[in-house]
């Protein structure tokens, strides 16, 4: 016989959790227990273990506890829904597969003293994915000058331009996680050089004399919380908008007395 029950230990040990997060998702009425035994313990179905996949597949996503309540409220086939999770993840497997298959390359070429080949060194990342949006927000003209900037630049610039990326979001990460004040001196100096990377890309309004940097700053904060995308490069260990409201607060701060 096929088996449709497991307690909420078995439950964390298959989906890489702990009790206690399933417990809270009980709680807040994300996903309660298919039953609950005599001892007190909670048991959970075939039913309940699809929308566990789907919170877990959400949360992926960068989607806060909240969001993803009203996403299962709205979208309840859980057969259609789910494709629609695994054609998104067929994408980034996709992109990750053509960045792997980048820097093995470049690795060999560096291991065997070959040339570089530039063309094949980016594969993956597309920075032409948001054209459309960064258009409608800011103007075409904006993305053609930060296209140009970016194609612009050699492929040690774009290097170090990734890596100050990288570097940046490591750093709010960390003192989110860390439990400081966004108005501290800690936090505030990640702010600064978070608005001196703004005004290095041109196109955007931080980077245009006279614009207003202070607004522009203060919504881009905002964006990061109300947009997962976004605010998946600030999520912390905890999960949910944790994060991005660390670097929004943060941002608001040091742009209301500096900007």
């Amino acid at each position: 016989m096929e088996r449709d029950d497991w307690s909420i230990q078995e439950i964390a040990r298959l989906a890489g959790t702990t009790s206690r997060t399933l417990r809270h998702y009980d709680d807040i009425g994300l996903l309660p227990p298919s039953r609950i035994a005599p001892n007190g313990y909670r048991h959970y179905d075939a039913q309940a273990l699809v929308r566990l996949q789907r919170i877990l597949l959400l949360r992926e996503l960068g989607l806060g506890l909240p969001q993803i309540a009203e996403v299962l409220e709205r979208e309840r086939g859980e057969a259609s829904a789910l494709e629609t999770h695994l054609a998104l993840l067929r994408e980034e497997q996709a992109r990750l597969a053509r960045q792997i298959a980048s820097v093995e390359s470049t690795i060999t070429a560096l291991r065997g003293g070959e040339n570089l080949m530039a063309e094949n060194m980016f594969d993956g990342f597309d920075h032409t994915q948001y054209k459309e949006e960064v258009e409608d927000r800011w103007g075409k003209k904006a993305y053609a000058d930060s296209d140009r900037w970016w194609r612009g630049m050699t492929d040690a610039e774009r290097a170090d331009w990734q890596q100050r990326v990288s570097d940046l979001g490591r750093d709010w990460i960390a003192a989110a996680e860390s439990g400081i004040d966004p108005a501290s001196a800690e936090a505030q100096d990640v702010a600064r050089r978070h608005v001196e990377w703004l005004t290095g890309i041109p196109g955007t309004p931080a980077a245009v004399p006279g614009g207003d940097v202070k607004a522009y700053v203060i919504g881009l904060g905002e964006m990061y919380v109300a947009d997962p995308r976004f605010g998946a490069n600030y999520a912390t260990s905890s999960g949910g908008t944790q994060g991005a409201e660390f670097v929004r607060d943060a941002l608001r701060i040091y742009a209301e007395a500096n900007l």
